[in-house]
C-alpha cells in the first residue's frame, strides 16, 4: 500500500472530494442522496477556510479519504474549539494509516488554531470508527446528541 500524505483540500480536489464525500453519506452511512449544489457549496466554504477546512489523505495521486473541521465556541470557557464532523477513507485504504494521519492533522490545525478542545461523534453502530478513537485517546462523553428539522 503507497504512503499516504495528508494536505489542506485545494480547489484541484473538488470534483473527487465530492464523489468522496457522496460515498461517505450515501454508501458509507444510508442516508438520502444530499444536494449536488448544496455540497459543492460546502466544500466552497471550507476551501474559504473562514468557517472551517478540509484535510485529504492523498495515495498514489488519488485522494482516499477526508476529514472536515467546522470552527466554532464552547459557552464552557469561551474558548474556540474544532468539530471534526467527517472523518472518511475509502475502504481499500482502511488500516493503511490514512485514519490516523487525517485524525491528527485534525487535531494539529486545533491545536495551531490555538483551540481549547476538538470534538468530534460516530454513529453509535460504527464500532471499528469508536475502537480507532478509544485507541487514538478520545473519551466518550456523557452528552448525547439530538436533532430536529427546522
Amino acid at each position: 500500500m503507497a504512503d499516504v500524505a495528508v494536505r489542506r483540500a485545494e480547489r484541484r480536489d473538488v470534483s473527487r472530494l465530492a464523489e468522496l464525500m457522496h460515498e461517505y453519506v450515501v454508501d458509507f452511512y444510508r442516508q438520502p442522496e444530499p444536494d449536488q449544489g448544496a455540497m459543492e457549496g460546502l466544500i466552497e466554504t471550507m476551501l474559504e477556510g473562514n468557517e472551517g477546512i478540509q484535510l485529504v489523505a492523498e495515495a498514489d495521486g488519488d485522494l482516499v479519504g477526508f476529514a472536515t473541521i467546522y470552527f466554532s465556541f464552547t459557552s464552557f470557557t469561551g474558548g474556540r474549539i474544532g468539530i471534526m464532523n467527517d472523518l472518511y477513507v475509502v475502504e481499500p485504504h482502511r488500516g493503511s494509516g490514512a485514519a490516523p494521519a487525517l485524525f491528527e492533522a485534525c487535531r494539529a490545525e486545533c491545536r495551531t488554531r490555538g483551540f481549547v478542545e476538538m470534538t468530534w461523534e460516530t454513529a453509535s453502530d460504527n464500532h471499528r470508527a469508536q475502537r480507532f478513537y478509544e485507541k487514538v485517546g478520545g473519551h466518550r462523553g456523557d452528552w448525547l446528541v439530538y436533532s430536529i428539522d427546522p
